[in-house]
């Protein structure tokens, strides 16, 4: 696909195509209604697929499908590939084997300059082995994309809709924070027409400075919206206008870096 987010062309790679997620957050584009049943992603499949998509976008033929003819010229380059899909990719069973794939890949074809980049709800950090693909990916151009979308355990129950308690994320974020530094992804939206309350975007900030204040390290804050149609009709987009104010609000609470995408 092509992302804003990344600049330009990121290869996903769905470790979750049976839809399996541990979080039912209500902002989610993928319908659980009805699931494929348990598939496990094939290794040597997933190799030949990932030289083969690199290839699509290196020799120009990605740009010949309609869904991508009209891709901005600026666009048209790999940044990244990225861990992501129909369900949290840390609870893939073989999620370190995954990780070794892909850097033997991006080495096999000398993308030193192409991220490996995982967007994960942190949830599964304090297992080892998912530690240890982590530290596959700090080896290997690796960037986490950690979720954090509430300030308050009652507002993150109200999005993310999961029996994993908000401290357990907040702990997770901290410590993989203090061995590299991190990007946060945060999704802000209406619920039944209702922004944000206030107080739960300054308890937002003050998460952001316990991690700051625990030796955490964020290099930037993603701020965006729902973008494609939402698990739950409850749930409809912030304006670039409120999004921009909440931007506003983390750089002078926090001082980090941030990033508005409508």
């Amino acid at each position: 696909m092509v992302s804003r987010r990344a600049g330009g062309v990121s290869i996903g790679v769905n470790l979750n195509p049976d839809k399996i997620c541990n979080f039912d957050c209500v902002y989610c584009q993928v319908d659980r209604r009805e699931l494929p049943g348990r598939v496990f992603v094939e290794i040597d499949r997933l190799r030949e697929e990932l030289h083969a998509a690199i290839r699509l976008v290196r020799q120009g033929e990605l740009f010949l499908m309609d869904k991508f003819v009209d891709t901005p010229v600026s666009l048209r380059c790999l940044r990244d590939i990225a861990f992501s899909g129909d369900g949290e990719p840390t609870t893939f069973t073989n999620f370190e084997q995954i990780c070794q794939l892909a850097a033997e890949v991006r080495r096999t074809e000398r993308l030193d300059d192409i991220k490996l980049v995982l967007i994960t709800n942190a949830s599964m950090f304090h297992r080892p082995g998912v530690q240890r693909g982590l530290a596959i990916l700090d080896e290997n151009g690796g960037e986490i994309w950690a979720k954090l979308d509430a300030g308050t355990e009652e507002y993150f129950q109200k999005v993310a809709r999961t029996s994993i308690p908000f401290r357990r994320i907040l702990d997770n974020i901290t410590e993989a924070a203090r061995v590299r530094p991190l990007v946060i992804q945060s999704l802000f939206m209406r619920l039944n027409e209702q922004v944000p309350p206030p107080e739960e975007i300054t308890a937002y900030c003050e998460r952001l400075t316990e991690i700051l204040n625990a030796g955490g390290r964020i290099k930037l804050v993603q701020i965006y919206s729902v973008a494609r149609p939402p698990a739950e009709s409850f749930v409809t987009a912030l304006s670039p206008q409120e999004l921009e104010a909440i931007a506003a609000q983390v750089q002078s609470r926090t001082g980090l870096t941030t990033a508005v995408y409508p």
